[in-house]
């Protein structure tokens, strides 16, 4: 018995010991390099090469292959689901942005090289989109969406620049929206059946938020508000069936809906910024800083292009 409890305790002493060595391993591999560390920088190049490589061959594949092809061209769709695919480049090109500087700094680059970087990175991924869409004969290159995917990664370049971190980020939620039977057959047909199509197509349980930390200005380091806590506006839009219109044709017959109001819903909301709250470990503060994308589930207020107004116990 005594020699058993004695073989479990070295057992766990160097099981132990292993996994601190583990996770000491790991605080220093994810702590940014003071100086330039170019094996990192070939880590992050040859990442982001493989990632944008291989995303551009599944889109290909699983979207554009299936439709004809067309000389480029550009396709104007500002008047689309309340500009809510507007905001959405907006923000993928913003966090885009945001991962490439981060991860830039992390292999020691100048932090201004870095985000110069980093805003052209998260630019050209969107705009390559926009490439692939004017050369489908079923789509175009959209203007819009362009002037939108400039604006994400400017936010995040401005911001490095200006205070060499984010005090005001772009954020995104989702919830699942629930349809009538009458229209649920053309809710699938849009927005699709699996929680990933639904999350990514579904405008109407969206949310995008603009979310600022007010300690970041207060020049008083010894301020007692609480350097996690952010305030966040939000954007949504609700009731769209279709791009432009609540009309469309099924079954070779036009269904109208327009008795379905298409609205647009701004939110007022706290928020915690993921990215302030103060570890030691290396590792959670990378994970903090990727989940920092998500707004944090909060109690909200929401006023709708109708006038009304709505409060939320807990919003997401």
């Amino acid at each position: 018995m005594k020699r058993a409890l004695s073989s479990l305790l070295v057992f766990v002493l160097l099981f132990g010991s292993e996994i601190s060595f583990a996770q000491s391993s790991i605080n220093r591999f994810l702590t940014p390099s003071d100086t330039l560390n170019k094996s990192r920088v070939w880590i992050v190049t040859g990442s982001w090469a493989a990632i944008y490589t291989g995303a551009l061959i599944g889109l290909n594949e699983l979207w554009y292959a299936k439709y004809p092809r067309s000389s480029f061209h550009f396709f104007p769709d500002g008047n689309e689901w309340l500009q809510m695919d507007k905001v959405g480049h907006a923000y993928t090109a913003y966090f885009e942005s945001v991962w490439t500087t981060t991860a830039l700094q992390w292999s020691g680059v100048d932090d201004k090289k870095s985000a110069w970087i980093g805003a052209a990175t998260g630019f050209v991924f969107q705009a390559t989109i926009e490439v692939m869409d004017g050369f489908s004969a079923e789509w175009g290159a959209s203007p819009g969406d362009l002037t939108a995917d400039f604006l994400g990664s400017t936010l995040s370049l401005s911001e490095y620049l200006l205070w060499n971190q984010q005090r005001i980020q772009l954020k995104f939620s989702t919830h699942p929206e629930s349809y009538s039977a009458d229209v649920s057959q053309r809710a699938i047909e849009l927005y699709g059946t699996s929680v990933a199509q639904k999350v990514l197509k579904d405008y109407n349980g969206q949310t995008y938020w603009l979310s600022v930390n007010p300690s970041t200005f207060f020049k008083n380091q010894n301020c007692k508000f609480p350097k996690w806590l952010s305030i966040a506006a939000g954007y949504s839009a609700d009731g769209m069936l279709g791009a432009t219109s609540n009309v469309w044709e099924e079954n070779g017959e036009t269904v109208d809906r327009s008795d379905i109001p298409r609205l647009r819903q701004f939110y007022l909301a706290p928020d915690v910024d993921l990215t302030r709250i103060k570890t030691n470990s290396a590792f959670l503060k990378t994970f903090l800083a990727v989940a920092n994308i998500i707004k944090f589930p909060a109690p909200a207020m929401e006023v709708s292009s109708n006038g009304h107004f709505k409060f939320y116990p807990i919003y997401f």
